[in-house]
């Protein structure tokens, strides 16, 4: 019966045709016959007849020299003959013999005496052809010296996948002896999980009998080397006997680390350059410090850490705080993030805090020394040079940080502050591409930061002088009830030159202006101060609206190509009467009681800079309780919306009469500005109040014709 299926030993086999070869006996198709002491034929097998050509019939009972010797070889097999017959010593060795069809043929002669249990001797002579032991031997010699030179590991295993043979080469790379391995199950020498594939694999071939060619590569740790991974490619073979019985299964196993470890590398190459570029592009998007710094740890978690902080020098962005005196270093934490939940951000300092570290803190050498730090493996005695004090090292150490990088973020050749990343549990250690990869992510991130630090400062310049020339707050005028505002543009662009006033004049009359200069930056707000002092000028010598705006668009007209746009009223409390003019402003809108806002109707006008073109002044009645609102474009300009949209929004967000002043400023600001709107916003707003001067009021009504 078949071991592997229960089947008799040749079942299957096509009807008329011999069983094929089971074994090396019938490989080599070994013939027996059984001489007696006198030298006749007394037994002859079937292999015999396919040897030497004679069936049993022909042979039985004939002297074996004369039928399959030449006759010139009789003595000397004669001789051999009677020597193994009297001494009883075997002889072996290659010998020409006569085929029944007349040729010659060489075969390997095993000649040996037997005794049967009357005590008469027979000389049995084993035979094959001695050209089919020769090419056994050679395929025997060439698969044994293969198998235990090949530096392929090789492993034979049953259909349990128990280990049946191991070759050296396995035995070296599994650390095992090879016969520790044999009657083992495949699992019991390779144990760590990831080996469960090669075992379905195994099982898979042995089922199908389809082989698996290099289609499998484990890496792993074995016991003859456990510091270094390891990367194997396995192919696997079902073994089956002639008859196609299953055997087992052929494990070939090829160390491919070199291999793995290129392409691994190569990968991380491609990796990194990817992060590079990813950071490029994300890095520095706005002119906002705490913005970039935020950028910044957001492209390196979790590509490259666990957790990263973001910290810089305090006296980078206040150079007027005075340093500690113990020689430590101040810094202000930007940013701090993290892949997953952890204590190590509990040892970070939150954002906006500014934290003291010891001259013995590798924060403080980092800065100090202008050098990346790299920790691979980070013992008790590192984190406290890590951590701001011993608490943040215990939480570290709870946190299970085992890697730690710092790289300078440098920029024009100062030292800003540092980046600070975090391996824990089970991440990899830091290595040397790490650190150039951080270095290079803090280098280009560190210009951005510089960037946004010098355009924050010339912004914070521009904006104080702004706002050092508006006014403060708007006085309370005589029938007039005000509020104003006044938004700069956003961290990421540079101040405008926006800017509004109200004005005492003689006879309880009121100046009121919005205006807004064209461009950005100090050089636009220093011009419309320019405009603001020449507007205040102007407006004392009672000036008509559009002829304040003439003397405007001379002066502007000599201010280097700026040019502005102004709207100028004057209202007078006696008459209930406004008197406006604009150059080139957007029309202010006005609120009456009980009716819905509008915007006046007004001559454009040109700009003020463009020179030549008159102005021309409008004058409108006023009620008790109406409102005017003087706004500048940046209220209502985005790049998202037209114009004539937003100019309607703006009047139904005014349609609510109830509301306080200052209540509709804040709900205007609030509906109509965006984070990252790109222009100032100047906004003010007068209400109209009963007037009465001594004890007369007058109140005219109706719409006064243009003087």
């Amino acid at each position: 019966m078949s071991a592997a299926d229960g089947r008799p030993a040749g079942a299957g086999q096509p009807q008329g045709r011999p069983p094929r070869p089971s074994g090396l006996m019938d490989l080599l198709g070994v013939a027996a016959v059984l001489l007696d002491a006198d030298g006749r034929i007394v037994l002859w097998s079937p292999q015999a007849e396919d040897l030497y050509g004679y069936t049993a019939e022909e042979a039985l009972g004939r002297y074996a020299a004369p039928l399959l010797v030449h006759q010139e070889h009789w003595d000397l097999v004669i001789g051999k003959f009677t020597g193994v017959m009297e001494t009883g010593r075997s002889w072996s060795g290659t010998f020409p013999v006569r085929h029944k069809d007349g040729t010659v043929r060489l075969v390997e002669l095993r000649n040996m005496r037997l005794m049967d249990d009357h005590g008469d001797f027979y000389a049995l002579g084993l035979a094959t052809d001695s050209s089919t032991l020769r090419e056994v031997e050679r395929d025997v010699a060439l698969s044994t010296r293969l198998i235990s030179q090949s530096p392929i590991g090789l492993a034979m295993l049953d259909t349990e996948l128990r280990y049946v043979a191991v070759n050296p080469a396995l035995e070296r790379m599994h650390g095992i002896p090879a016969k520790d391995h044999l009657g083992r199950h495949y699992r019991e020498i390779m144990t760590a999980a990831k080996f469960e594939v090669p075992e379905a694999a195994m099982r898979q071939v042995l089922k199908t009998g389809i082989p698996m060619v290099d289609q499998a590569t484990v890496v792993g740790r074995t016991p003859s080397d456990p510091d270094h991974e390891h990367a194997w490619s396995i192919s696997l073979y079902r073994l089956e006997d002639p008859h196609g019985r299953v055997l087992g299964v052929a494990d070939l196993v090829v160390d491919v680390t070199d291999r793995y470890q290129a392409a691994r590398e190569a990968a991380e190459a491609r990796q990194r350059l990817a992060l590079i570029a990813d950071g490029s592009a994300r890095i520095g998007t706005t002119l906002e410090v705490e913005q970039t710094a935020r950028e910044l740890a957001e492209v390196t978690v979790p590509e490259l850490a666990d957790v990263v902080t973001v910290d810089v020098l305090d006296s980078v962005l206040d150079e007027h705080r005075p340093a500690p005196d113990d020689g430590a270093e101040l810094f202000r934490a930007l940013a701090v993030k993290a892949a997953y939940p952890t204590e190590a951000v509990r040892a970070a300092d939150p954002p906006g805090h500014i934290a003291a570290y010891d001259t013995d803190r590798l924060a403080t050498q980092c800065v100090r020394t202008g050098r990346p730090i790299l920790v691979s493996h980070a013992e008790a005695h590192d984190l406290a040079r890590i951590a701001r004090d011993d608490h943040a090292a215990t939480l570290l150490a709870r946190a299970g940080v085992h890697s730690y990088m710092l790289a300078p973020l440098t920029a024009r050749g100062h030292i800003l502050g540092v980046l600070g990343l975090i391996r824990a549990l089970n991440s990899p250690p830091f290595d040397e591409d790490d650190l150039a990869l951080a270095s290079e992510l803090a280098s280009r991130a560190a210009v951005c930061i510089d960037n946004a630090r010098s355009h924050q400062s010339v912004r914070n310049a521009a904006e104080t002088l702004q706002r050092s020339l508006l006014p403060d707050h708007p006085p309370h005028r005589p029938g007039l009830q005000l509020a104003s505002r006044y938004r700069p543009a956003q961290a990421t662009y540079e101040i405008g030159g926006d800017w509004y006033d109200v004005l005492p004049l003689d006879g309880d009359k009121t100046g009121l202006v919005v205006g807004d200069v064209m461009g950005s930056g100090i050089d636009a707000a220093a011009t419309m101060g320019r405009l603001r002092t020449a507007t205040c000028a102007f407006a004392d010598l009672d000036l008509d609206p559009a002829q304040v705006l003439q003397h405007l668009d001379k002066i502007t007209s000599g201010l280097e190509h700026y040019i502005a746009t102004c709207v100028y009223a004057t209202y007078d409390p006696h008459h209930a009467a406004l008197h406006i003019a604009t150059a080139g402003h957007l029309p202010p809108a006005l609120v009456r009681s009980g009716k819905h806002p509008e915007f006046l109707t007004l001559p454009t006008g040109t700009p003020l800079g463009v020179g030549g073109v008159p102005f021309e002044t409008i004058t409108f009645a006023l009620d008790p309780g109406d409102q005017l609102v003087l706004y500048t474009d940046g209220l209502v300009e985005t790049r998202h919306h037209s114009l004539d949209e937003r100019l309607d929004t703006l009047l139904r967000l005014l349609d609510a009469p109830d509301r306080s002043l200052e209540e509709t400023c804040d709900r205007l600001l609030r509906e109509l500005r965006r984070p990252d709107d790109p222009d100032d916003v100047a906004l003010l707003i007068a209400g109209t109040e009963p007037f009465t001067p001594g004890s007369q009021r007058l109140r005219p009504r109706g719409k006064f014709a243009p003087e």
